[in-house]
């Protein structure tokens, strides 16, 4: 796809042409489903590193995370796009429509799949971020442009929604736990802090 090349050139005027194009928003949402599955992968390669753990389960894993973690994290998205789009319209008031945020979050999602890194298990937790801090940013970026906001504007609405996201997600990470190593959720946010 050549919006993604231009992402990681990092392009942002691909945001503008992405937020008109009605026939970007399926593809921005097999993107979110795709990093999810891809992050997930990344989860499961820990695993099959790390089988000999108590507990830990190989193929629970395979199911907890990559199939059904990242259907849950494309569902738990949404909740992202909305927030978002509730604090820049109602908060900061943008016309930005949900449709068009949703477009360009969904490729602004992209650098999730480096959650597959996670699979290197002593930096893990750095890739893990890593990824979700180049999201973050790409995500603030497209925000700022598509919703013709402030730069604090676009990172407070911005953040609203990922703060949303990552409590859901870290609850997601405690139901259905594999041992005690983590739950419903693809790459780094697979991982429960309660062992």
């Amino acid at each position: 796809m050549s919006w993604l090349g231009r992402l990681v050139r990092l392009d942002y005027t691909v945001f503008e042409e992405l937020r008109s194009n009605r026939s970007a928003t399926p593809a921005a949402i097999f993107i979110v489903l795709a990093t999810g599955v891809i992050a997930g992968l990344g989860t499961w390669l820990w695993a099959l590193q790390h089988d000999d753990f108590t507990g830990v389960d190989v193929m629970e894993v395979l199911l907890k995370a990559v199939i059904i973690g990242s259907v849950v994290q494309t569902a738990v998205w949404f909740a992202w796009v909305y927030i978002t789009y509730m604090l820049a319209a109602r908060v900061f008031g943008s016309v930005v429509h949900f449709s068009e945020l949703t477009r360009v979050m969904g490729f602004a999602f992209a650098p999730v799949a480096l959650g597959l890194l996670v699979a290197i298990a002593p930096l893990a937790v750095p890739f893990g971020l890593l990824a979700f801090g180049i999201t973050l940013m790409l995500t603030t970026a497209a925000v700022e442009q598509v919703a013709e906001i402030e730069p604090r504007q676009a990172m407070l609405s911005t953040l609203g929604g990922f703060a949303v996201f990552l409590i859901f997600m870290g609850a997601f990470a405690n139901v259905m736990e594999v041992a005690t190593f983590g739950g419903l959720a693809p790459g780094i946010l697979f991982f429960s802090l309660d062992l």
